[in-house]
């Protein structure tokens, strides 16, 4: 008949096979002497084998102990390690967040560091696409979406309002500045650089401001902000973007506005969304409190940086063929 082994006394075994005396092992275990004695003798009366020999108060495992030692010390070792991720995990949280690829990368990416020293024990995914969360399909907490917001069925909160404005690089402004002084004309002979996803688009502030359309080369079109800013940065023409997602060339000067003279408009476009059933998830809420300051941080350090530059700051109006 096939013999249960006691866990109870294999792990007295082990403890004492792996210090070589039975007092050392009862006080890692935290027990007598004499009941770890005790598991042993019954460890071998029920194995019907010697584990030790017993020499000068000193103990050396026999072949079969040896054998034994050999199968009990990897089991406790790969137990003790489960148990440790186990805890682990336990203690951690996991938060996995969808979010449009120009805003993690230049908004949300130089933030999150923040975030993980204050919570040192949180997972982060961040999934960064523009193709929004299929929440019944997908395992995704929490969505950062660029848009118009009031997306049917979902909870949605808008956290940052953006700040649109024609932007380019000094040296350009100032080559166009040399061939026209006044601002709409400015613009007239400027390569306008396209960010196609934008809910502002460049014909639209042209016809707001009464601008005609430049003569334009071979248009220079991008789906990603980042890749159209980066352009605007090389000198390789204007950029009409945001500059929430500029903020860090703004502050440099490696980006600067096209003229002062034309407002920067200001409407809702970044929003945390996320099915109604998410919204009292502990680790959707912790997080969407702190994108909420940090919102409300950005919002002040947006509005500090482009008044300093001489800009004024106007709403986006009912009317203004923004956000359609």
């Amino acid at each position: 008949m096939a013999i249960n082994p006691n866990l109870n006394s294999l792990a007295y075994f082990e403890a004492v096979a792996r210090t070589g005396r039975v007092s050392l092992a009862a006080a890692e275990l935290g027990v007598s002497a004499a009941a770890v004695s005790q598991q042993l003798k019954q460890l071998e009366e029920q194995w019907g084998v010697r584990l030790f020999r017993r020499k000068d108060r000193r103990l050396t495992l026999t072949l079969d102990g040896e054998m034994l030692f050999q199968a009990t010390t990897n089991a406790f070792r790969m137990i003790r390690g489960a148990r440790a991720v186990v805890l682990r995990q336990r203690n951690s949280w996991q938060l996995t967040v969808r979010s449009s690829p120009s805003f993690a990368v230049r908004w949300l990416t130089p933030r999150l560091k923040h975030f993980l020293d204050a919570n040192p024990d949180w997972g982060v995914r961040v999934d960064a696409t523009p193709d929004f969360s299929d929440f019944e399909t997908e395992a995704i907490d929490l969505d950062m979406r660029y848009g118009a917001g009031a997306w049917e069925g979902l909870h949605t909160e808008c956290i940052i309002n953006d700040f649109f404005l024609p932007m380019c690089s000094p040296a350009y402004r100032d080559a166009l500045a040399a061939l026209n002084s006044d601002p709409a004309g400015l613009l007239a002979n400027a390569r306008l650089i396209h960010s196609v996803k934008t809910l502002y688009q460049w014909d639209a502030w042209l016809l707001v401001h009464g601008i005609d359309p430049p003569l334009e080369q071979a248009p220079l079109r991008f789906d990603r902000s980042s890749m159209a800013i980066q352009l605007a940065r090389d000198g390789a023409g204007v950029v009409l973007d945001s500059a929430t997602l500029a903020q860090e060339d703004l502050e440099r000067g490696t980006l600067v506005p096209l003229s002062t003279t034309f407002e920067v408009v200001e409407f809702p476009a970044y929003w945390i969304a996320c099915p109604p059933r998410h919204v009292n998830r502990r680790t959707v809420r912790i997080f969407s409190d702190w994108i909420r300051e940090q919102g409300r941080s950005f919002d002040r350090q947006a509005r500090s940086l482009l008044t300093e530059l001489g800009c004024r700051i106007r709403f986006a109006t009912d009317d203004e063929p923004v956000l359609r």
